[in-house]
């Protein structure tokens, strides 16, 4: 459904009070003598003041920003005059040589990095337009092949909190979006990958969304994995998935993608570099509906360095993955797809997982 400028602005005034005093910046393809007004999403966020208590609204009209995007301002909401033709756009991977010796990382293949708290996203699209797929068709021993194959397109990091993120497109392939900081809310979003596209540390909800795995350049088994979480074992609140959907390209086959699998970093400890054994990650799907394409055992291990430099697997077992709920052919009922029960899945309410925040 699209949505006009001015129905776009109202429903931004009155979803959130905050806005109704917002500064509001512009963003187009072309300014010329517009005032307040840029021709990059960057140039927008950097003439906001630093350490400011107002609030300021970039409405960005129609049209591919190709660039890549840091928010590090608090209090900012980026609007799109349209989710389909808004896009911010970037190609980026993580193998990428940026200098002799160095690659780029996976975070830093990101779009759109937010640091910064108090931050809404609304109406457009952010993606990751590295060419995951012909780059995954090659033979492993392919001179051509690309090592780190990683492309962010929405990057949540440190200090975020208080981000909301409402009717957006999140697209890419191999770890699509990375939540790694604070408390984000994504409503009525279509998150679209295959390869660990969901991932992190955050406590992130994600309601009323499409969860969608896209084809690989070959087959592969398994397909894919759907979530990576990395969540701290003094954290309450992973990914949590309520009333969603998980969808698939028709190229994927059924039984062929995990609903996730744990990630531990590999982290720099006092004595020594491994994977964190803190990291006891937490994905939930609660009334959520799913497609045959979701394996019989649901959940999947994850490789990860030892102290001793060697590798272990991380068992889905030991992490904490369950379901309540779930509906449609991929929702399997067994001993490997765990349930919670009534008593446990009431504390999965938004006032619960967002504790003081109370985003509209």
């Amino acid at each position: 459904m699209k949505i006009t400028v001015l129905m776009a602005i109202i429903f931004i005034q009155t979803a959130c009070s905050s806005l109704d005093k917002a500064a509001q910046i512009n963003v187009k393809k072309v300014c010329g003598a517009t005032p307040n007004c840029f021709e990059k999403v960057q140039d927008s966020i950097d003439s906001v003041p630093a350490n400011s208590s107002k609030s300021y609204r970039i409405y960005i009209s129609n049209g591919d920003y190709r660039e890549k995007i840091s928010l590090n301002k608090n209090n900012v909401y980026l609007v799109g005059q349209s989710r389909e033709k808004t896009r911010l756009v970037f190609r980026d991977y993580a193998g990428i040589e940026i200098s002799p010796g160095k690659n780029l990382t996976t975070a830093g293949s990101a779009t759109l990095r937010i640091e910064a708290q108090d931050i809404r996203i609304e109406n457009l699209t952010i993606e990751n337009d590295f060419d995951f797929l012909s780059n995954d068709a090659l033979a492993s021993d392919n001179p051509k092949k690309i090592n780190g194959s990683q492309a962010v397109a929405l990057f949540i990091a440190a200090p975020s909190d208080r981000v909301l993120v409402r009717n957006v497109s999140v697209l890419g392939y191999q770890d699509t979006l990375f939540v790694n900081s604070g408390r984000s809310w994504f409503d009525k979003v279509l998150l679209a990958g295959n390869v660990d596209y969901i991932f992190g540390s955050g406590n992130a909800l994600f309601t009323q969304s499409e969860v969608k795995t896209l084809a690989r350049g070959k087959p592969v088994n398994p397909h894919g994995f759907i979530t990576a979480p990395s969540t701290q074992t003094s954290s309450e609140y992973g990914l949590t998935f309520l009333n969603c959907r998980l969808t698939r390209d028709a190229r994927v086959a059924d039984n062929s993608v995990s609903l996730g699998r744990p990630w531990h970093p590999t982290t720099q400890f006092s004595d020594g570099r491994y994977a964190d054994p803190m990291a006891i990650g937490k994905s939930i799907f609660i009334n959520t509906w799913m497609d045959a394409h979701i394996t019989t055992n649901g959940w999947y291990a994850m490789g990860g360095t030892t102290k001793e430099g060697g590798k272990k697997s991380f068992m889905p077992e030991d992490a904490r993955f369950f379901e309540y709920k779930t509906k449609g052919p991929g929702a399997i009922i067994n001993e490997k797809h765990r349930q919670l029960n009534a008593q446990e899945v009431a504390q999965f309410t938004r006032d619960n997982i967002f504790g003081d925040w109370r985003p509209q």
